[in-house]
């Protein structure tokens, strides 16, 4: 089966195509700056060197319809024809209380998640758009919405729920969520892998740091807490995101500056974070840089935000009652030598540390940079998102076809 998955952003769509017969993603790839001028399709084939290809890319129908033709193209292709994609998996962020696993999609989903998009209204309506677009380009192929928030399902109802009236949580679900959930899973049975224990078993905390950055619990195989909320605004300090911050403060800021609603949410998740304390970068690859210039403010962003990353893993050390690994994944937790060695300095006391060495020589592959000693392990493993949607997707569509076998047979 191959398995193309989609993730659709307000200007952008990301994909792989998936061989799931052999294991392989048989192409990767993403178009970029659709809706503007210069759009960029960069395609990579398993076996071949990346190309790009620029020109005007107008919506998201266009640039799947450039996706399909280049998976097709004799040149830097690796199908023949459209049919020889047999499902498509799609990144959904948000499922809500409705979508707690992935699911089929059909015209009832579809409907439900035009009634949910005010729960996600930055991330939503794109996806929803690679969704709509599939089903121009590809026909009745069948497609799955594997959702973000979905492996959060099991965080309890005493961490879930906010300090407000109930009765606004009934009525608009303001709740706690969580994203990157993909990822989060991924990692945290990966980890299992590594370690070669039993995923129930163990308790986890994953720290999947990039530009977005959450961290979860995950007790016995089930995430119990996570730092995002319900918008990806809570939690760490992030590229361009505050986090976690005291409520009244947006408040006087909006009264003293006469921001507007959009305004204010605009400050929150466009220009605060690491550029926000900086005045540097979001890029944290670029606040180290001005950091070993001597920047303080880039000093100060830095060790705010491994603070925060630090403070969240003994909470949930705490939580959990006990710890058996810390994983690093995402651009920054895969690839900074310099976050992962701070937020570990003086970990001895949950049995946990680092082994320099083997921390810096550890770039984007998976390791255990765990000291000798350590009986908290610490991994870097890569993640991979796309991979979980294709399994989930090929799980759902073949659970589909065999009820069809049973009900026919009947």
């Amino acid at each position: 089966m191959n398995i193309l998955v989609l993730n659709c952003g307000s200007s952008s769509v990301k994909y792989q195509l998936f061989n799931m017969d052999e294991g392989i993603p048989l192409a990767k790839g993403d178009v970029t700056r659709i809706g503007m001028s210069g759009a960029v399709l960069s395609h990579k084939p398993f076996d071949r060197p990346m190309t790009k290809v620029s020109g005007d890319i107008l919506d998201h129908i266009m640039a799947i319809e450039h996706v399909v033709s280049i998976l097709l193209s004799p040149n830097h292709g690796v199908i023949k024809d459209k049919s020889d994609i047999h499902a498509v998996g799609h990144r959904v962020v948000h499922g809500g209380e409705m979508f707690t696993s992935s699911t089929l999609i059909n015209e009832e989903v579809m409907m439900h998640l035009r009634n949910m998009i005010e729960l996600a209204p930055l991330h939503n309506p794109h996806n929803m758009r690679g969704i709509s677009a599939c089903q121009k380009i590809l026909g009745d192929i069948p497609m799955v919405a594997v959702f973000d928030t979905a492996f959060h399902h099991t965080i309890p109802d005493y961490a879930y729920i906010y300090g407000l009236p109930y009765v606004l949580y009934k009525k608009y679900q303001i709740r706690r969520f969580g994203f990157h959930g993909t990822s989060h899973y991924y990692v945290a049975h990966r980890a299992a892998e590594i370690l070669n224990r039993k995923f129930e078993d163990l308790n986890i905390i994953t720290c999947h740091l990039g530009n977005g950055a959450s961290i979860a619990a995950v007790h016995k195989g089930k995430s119990v807490d996570t730092s995002m909320g319900f918008t990806p605004l809570e939690g760490l300090i992030m590229g361009t995101r505050s986090g976690d911050m005291d409520p009244a403060i947006i408040l006087r800021i909006m009264g003293l500056e006469e921001l507007s609603l959009h305004e204010a949410r605009t400050l929150l998740n466009k220009h605060s974070g690491l550029i926000g304390i900086s005045g540097v970068s979001s890029d944290m690859r670029d606040l180290l840089e001005a950091k070993k210039e001597g920047n303080n403010r880039a000093r100060l962003a830095f060790d705010a935000y491994c603070y925060r990353i630090k403070k969240y893993i003994g909470s949930y050390s705490f939580a959990m009652a006990g710890l058996d690994a810390i994983v690093f994944t995402g651009g920054i937790g895969e690839n900074s030598k310099e976050v992962r060695a701070k937020v570990m300095e003086d970990m001895d006391w949950i049995g946990a540390g680092i082994d320099a060495e083997k921390n810096n020589s550890t770039k984007a592959i998976e390791s255990d940079i765990s000291s000798s000693d350590a009986k908290v392990r610490t991994l870097v493993i890569p993640t991979n998102e796309e991979l979980v949607i294709a399994r989930e997707t090929q799980n759902i569509v073949g659970k589909n076809v065999q009820d069809k076998e049973v009900k026919t047979s009947r």
